[in-house]
């Protein structure tokens, strides 16, 4: 079932690249924005995040924190995260739960891949509120970064 605006965001618990246990009902008191990228080191996935990288200064004053989400392992994520400067945590979803729970998993993607998180974005209000969502199925597009950015400065 697709995520709604309005409901309760899926909690979850995954890890950063730093081996931490980062639980998204501990978020409370912030914004968070959750951008599911399919497989770190494409173009796609770069492009997109090493844009929100350029733009960090925009989420911290908008009270938000930013997570990348992946179904590649921590160490995959490191090594993105370290060869880009993405100065924002990427989190593992090896085991798919939190993929699963925002309904953003391809069954079959490109080469005979399956499991592999759809391109998403997903904005938490300050009380773990879905304020909005966007799943993408055509992997190469990136999210609305103008209707991201328009949401969160309405949190604030």
């Amino acid at each position: 079932m697709s995520i709604q605006i309005g409901q309760q965001a899926p909690d979850f618990t995954l890890r950063d690249t730093e081996k931490n246990k980062v639980t998204l009902s501990e978020q409370r008191g912030k914004n968070v924005l959750l951008l599911f990228y399919p497989l770190a080191f494409t173009s796609t996935c770069t492009k997109e995040l090493c844009g929100v990288r350029d733009n960090l200064a925009f989420y911290n004053n908008a009270n938000a924190q930013v997570y990348g989400i992946s179904v590649d392992s921590l160490f995959a994520n490191g090594k993105f995260k370290e060869e880009q400067n993405l100065n924002f945590p990427l989190l593992s979803d090896f085991n798919k739960e939190a993929s699963t729970a925002y309904d953003t998993i391809y069954a079959e993607w490109f080469n005979d891949m399956k499991g592999v998180s759809k391109r998403s974005a997903f904005v938490i209000d300050k009380e773990g509120i879905v304020r909005y969502a966007e799943v993408l199925e055509d992997a190469g597009q990136v999210p609305d970064f103008d209707a991201i950015n328009a949401c969160l400065a309405g949190l604030n």
